[in-house]
């Protein structure tokens, strides 16, 4: 008899560590469920840790339980509550701007004109359509507070590397759970990042490099002796999970519902998280039928959200993408404008270069015709400083 029981009252008797059960997420991704239920005496946690707490990363509401004495026997995802966490509010009413945040998802997926030709549909998942920074990064900046409050309680203070947008999300949530924040800037960032942060009730440093990566250190080091917490998005597992949880599953649905089989996905990686998590989940569920091509700015260029793969990133090693395409920083303010004067929508840089991306490899013959799915980071509005450059330039 299947006996399932909340996940919430089941805890493994040891903190296991996400590295640990990668290879135990991957077989249940694969299997579409469990089969080998988790072994409980007197409610307390004998055998199959590992399945538990792998459960409990990919998001499920119950767990599968067995006695020492009974039979193995297979539960599908779908009978865990997996999809439960991706209901949005069919009236768009919510209780606070937490909820507007994780209760307002899926975030759209929608088909672009600009990037569709013939047989060839790319659908875009907008990612501008979070509330705090209109980026991916309010997703990790929620996710990072909120694990950390379960583990450890009140946060009074955050000091945090960031190119922008995890700030603004973590300055959002400084704001609405009262903790100050204090952010560090490379000094290559736009100048407007500045003012929003400030605006959302953010302390700004600026440091002279162009990387987050080259002072996060630095960060550390300031939060250790100043009694602040450092999450740092770079190392901060619940970077990977919280889109494994949630961003790949709602992708995961919204293609069922449309009806759309993806040749591939493509997107930008930075601190890797989005697209690695994406990566293991469509890898492991669909058999390595899908192809992933990561976006990262080409040899001495720099595009705001994304950083090539040799300046050290942690969750794309974990799942590695098919292949990687350099893009310039005028690629993808042209990726920018193609959209945004085809579709009339307004992207970042970031997905500016994804596009860019996209065409490079229609150009190749690479891409055959079926269904893509193209993931824009952010909201163009942070990057008006770039394109009047760019225009400059160009003399536009």
């Amino acid at each position: 008899m299947v006996l399932l029981v909340p996940i919430e009252g089941v805890r493994p008797k040891r903190k296991i560590e996400l590295k640990e059960i990668l290879s135990v997420m991957a077989e249940i991704l694969s299997k579409w469920g469990v089969d080998k239920p988790v072994v409980v005496k007197d409610n307390e946690v004998l055998d199959r840790e590992e399945v538990l707490e792998a459960l409990r990363k990919l998001g499920v509401r119950y767990v599968p339980i067995k006695r020492e004495d009974e039979q193995d026997y297979f539960t599908a995802l779908d009978h865990l509550g997996f999809y439960d966490d991706i209901k949005p509010s069919p009236l768009r009413v919510f209780n606070s701007t937490l909820e507007l945040l994780y209760k307002n998802w899926p975030t759209p997926l929608v088909r672009l004109n600009s990037l569709s030709t013939g047989k060839i549909r790319v659908w875009a998942k907008l990612e501008a359509y979070n509330p705090y920074s209109n980026s991916v990064k309010d997703r990790i900046g929620w996710y990072m507070v909120k694990r950390y409050v379960e583990e450890y309680g009140e946060i009074r203070k955050i000091y945090e590397a960031t190119s922008t947008n995890t700030g603004m999300a973590l300055a959002a949530m400084g704001a609405i759970m009262g903790f100050s924040s204090k952010l560090y800037l490379p000094a290559s960032i736009q100048k407007a990042s500045d003012i929003l942060l400030k605006a959302l009730g953010a302390e700004v440093v600026r440091k002279p490099k162009s990387l987050t990566v080259e002072f996060i250190d630095e960060v550390q080091a300031d939060a250790e002796r100043d009694g602040a917490v450092n999450l740092n998005q770079f190392e901060n597992d619940a970077n990977f999970e919280v889109h494994l949880r949630y961003t790949a599953k709602e992708l995961d649905l919204q293609m069922q519902s449309a009806g759309i089989r993806a040749k591939a996905i493509i997107g930008g990686i930075g601190t890797s998280g989005h697209l690695s998590a994406i990566t293991f989940y469509f890898k492991n569920k669909l058999h390595n039928t899908i192809k992933i091509y990561a976006v990262q700015p080409a040899p001495g260029e720099t595009i705001p959200g994304i950083r090539r793969v040799e300046t050290g990133m942690k969750w794309i090693h974990w799942s590695k993408p098919d292949r990687i395409v350099d893009v310039t920083r005028d690629e993808a303010i042209e990726g920018v404008l193609s959209v945004a004067r085809r579709d009339g929508i307004l992207i970042g840089l970031s997905s500016g270069a994804v596009a860019s991306a996209f065409k490079k490899l229609v150009e190749e013959g690479v891409v055959e015709e079926g269904d893509y799915i193209a993931v824009f980071p952010d909201h163009g509005f942070k990057y008006v400083e770039q394109l009047q450059a760019y225009f400059e330039k160009k003399r536009i």
